[in-house]
Protein backbone atom coordinates (compact mmCIF):
# COMPACT_ATOMS: atom_id res chain seq x y z
CA UNK A 1 0.00 0.00 0.00
CA UNK A 2 2.65 2.56 0.71
CA UNK A 3 4.14 1.56 -2.37
CA UNK A 4 0.95 2.36 -4.37
CA UNK A 5 1.04 5.70 -2.59
CA UNK A 6 4.67 6.80 -3.28
CA UNK A 7 4.05 5.76 -6.86
CA UNK A 8 1.02 7.82 -7.75
CA UNK A 9 2.40 10.52 -5.54
CA UNK A 10 5.56 10.69 -8.38
CA UNK A 11 3.04 10.29 -11.41
CA UNK A 12 0.93 12.98 -9.75
CA UNK A 13 4.04 15.41 -9.32
CA UNK A 14 5.04 14.27 -12.77
CA UNK A 15 1.85 15.29 -14.46
CA UNK A 16 1.86 18.70 -12.26
CA UNK A 17 5.62 19.91 -13.49
CA UNK A 18 5.04 19.22 -17.07
CA UNK A 19 1.58 20.28 -17.03
CA UNK A 20 3.40 23.78 -15.93
CA UNK A 21 6.16 23.03 -18.31
CA UNK A 22 4.11 23.59 -21.08
CA UNK A 23 2.03 26.45 -19.52
CA UNK A 24 5.42 28.46 -19.24
CA UNK A 25 5.81 27.43 -22.93
CA UNK A 26 2.38 29.02 -24.01
CA UNK A 27 2.95 32.01 -21.92
CA UNK A 28 6.42 32.42 -22.98
CA UNK A 29 7.79 35.90 -22.87
CA UNK A 30 7.70 38.37 -25.37
CA UNK A 31 10.87 37.85 -27.93
CA UNK A 32 13.24 41.39 -27.79
CA UNK A 33 12.11 41.72 -30.95
CA UNK A 34 9.03 41.08 -31.09
CA UNK A 35 8.26 43.73 -27.58
CA UNK A 36 10.26 45.89 -29.95
CA UNK A 37 7.69 45.62 -32.38
CA UNK A 38 4.66 46.02 -29.54
CA UNK A 39 6.12 48.90 -28.44
CA UNK A 40 6.44 50.74 -31.78
CA UNK A 41 2.75 49.63 -31.97
CA UNK A 42 2.01 50.61 -28.89
CA UNK A 43 3.10 54.45 -30.56
CA UNK A 44 1.66 54.05 -33.30
CA UNK A 45 -2.13 53.29 -31.53
CA UNK A 46 -1.30 56.53 -29.27
CA UNK A 47 -0.69 58.33 -32.06
CA UNK A 48 -3.83 57.68 -33.53
CA UNK A 49 -5.50 58.71 -30.44
CA UNK A 50 -4.15 61.83 -30.47
CA UNK A 51 -4.00 62.82 -34.22
CA UNK A 52 -3.59 66.55 -35.12
CA UNK A 53 -6.74 68.25 -36.11
CA UNK A 54 -7.08 67.58 -39.69
CA UNK A 55 -6.69 64.52 -39.86
CA UNK A 56 -9.34 61.92 -41.30
CA UNK A 57 -10.15 58.99 -39.52
CA UNK A 58 -13.20 56.83 -37.96
CA UNK A 59 -13.78 57.07 -34.36
CA UNK A 60 -13.48 52.97 -34.12
CA UNK A 61 -10.53 53.30 -35.09
CA UNK A 62 -9.35 55.23 -31.77
CA UNK A 63 -11.24 53.07 -29.78
CA UNK A 64 -9.79 50.10 -31.29
CA UNK A 65 -6.09 51.72 -30.68
CA UNK A 66 -6.93 52.82 -26.81
CA UNK A 67 -8.05 48.99 -26.50
CA UNK A 68 -4.97 47.29 -28.12
CA UNK A 69 -2.67 49.78 -25.97
CA UNK A 70 -4.71 48.54 -22.44
CA UNK A 71 -4.36 44.75 -23.83
CA UNK A 72 -0.74 45.05 -24.58
CA UNK A 73 -0.22 45.86 -20.97
CA UNK A 74 -2.13 43.34 -19.78
CA UNK A 75 0.02 40.87 -21.56
CA UNK A 76 3.15 42.46 -20.92
CA UNK A 77 2.58 42.26 -17.28
CA UNK A 78 0.61 38.86 -17.13
CA UNK A 79 4.05 37.11 -19.15
CA UNK A 80 6.44 39.13 -16.65
CA UNK A 81 7.43 42.53 -17.71
CA UNK A 82 8.51 44.54 -14.85
CA UNK A 83 5.48 47.72 -15.46
CA UNK A 84 8.10 49.66 -15.64
CA UNK A 85 10.19 48.20 -18.08
CA UNK A 86 7.03 48.29 -20.53
CA UNK A 87 5.96 51.59 -19.50
CA UNK A 88 9.75 53.59 -20.37
CA UNK A 89 9.70 50.95 -23.55
CA UNK A 90 6.47 52.87 -24.51
CA UNK A 91 7.23 56.09 -23.58
CA UNK A 92 9.79 56.31 -26.15
CA UNK A 93 7.64 54.87 -28.73
CA UNK A 94 5.57 57.61 -28.50
CA UNK A 95 7.96 60.17 -28.40
CA UNK A 96 9.14 58.18 -31.69
CA UNK A 97 5.23 58.47 -33.32
CA UNK A 98 3.66 61.50 -31.77
CA UNK A 99 2.21 63.97 -33.98
CA UNK A 100 2.71 61.30 -37.18
CA UNK A 101 0.04 61.10 -39.85
CA UNK A 102 -2.62 58.45 -39.16
CA UNK A 103 -1.65 55.17 -41.68
CA UNK A 104 -4.27 52.63 -41.88
CA UNK A 105 -1.58 50.25 -43.42
CA UNK A 106 0.87 50.43 -39.75
CA UNK A 107 -2.43 50.06 -37.97
CA UNK A 108 -3.67 47.10 -39.75
CA UNK A 109 -0.24 45.37 -39.32
CA UNK A 110 -0.34 46.30 -35.62
CA UNK A 111 -3.67 44.87 -35.18
CA UNK A 112 -2.44 41.64 -37.42
CA UNK A 113 0.31 41.29 -34.74
CA UNK A 114 -1.55 41.69 -31.68
CA UNK A 115 -3.67 39.10 -32.77
CA UNK A 116 -0.93 36.81 -33.96
CA UNK A 117 0.85 37.42 -30.77
CA UNK A 118 -1.28 37.62 -27.71
CA UNK A 119 -3.72 34.29 -27.23
CA UNK A 120 -7.24 35.64 -27.87
CA UNK A 121 -6.14 38.96 -28.68
CA UNK A 122 -8.83 40.08 -31.18
CA UNK A 123 -11.22 39.16 -27.98
CA UNK A 124 -9.24 40.47 -25.46
CA UNK A 125 -9.19 43.93 -27.62
CA UNK A 126 -13.01 44.23 -28.52
CA UNK A 127 -13.88 43.46 -24.84
CA UNK A 128 -11.83 45.99 -23.41
CA UNK A 129 -13.41 48.55 -26.79
CA UNK A 130 -16.81 47.55 -25.23
CA UNK A 131 -15.92 48.97 -21.80
CA UNK A 132 -14.48 52.38 -22.42
CA UNK A 133 -16.00 55.80 -22.31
Amino acid sequence: MNELLKKNFFSLLLIVLFSLFIFSLALADLTKNNKEKAWDCVGIYMANYFLPSGEKFEYGMKEKSMASVKVWKEYALEVGIKETDWDNGVNKAVDKHYGSKYSEKATNQCHSFLEATIPNGKDRVKKVAQTLY
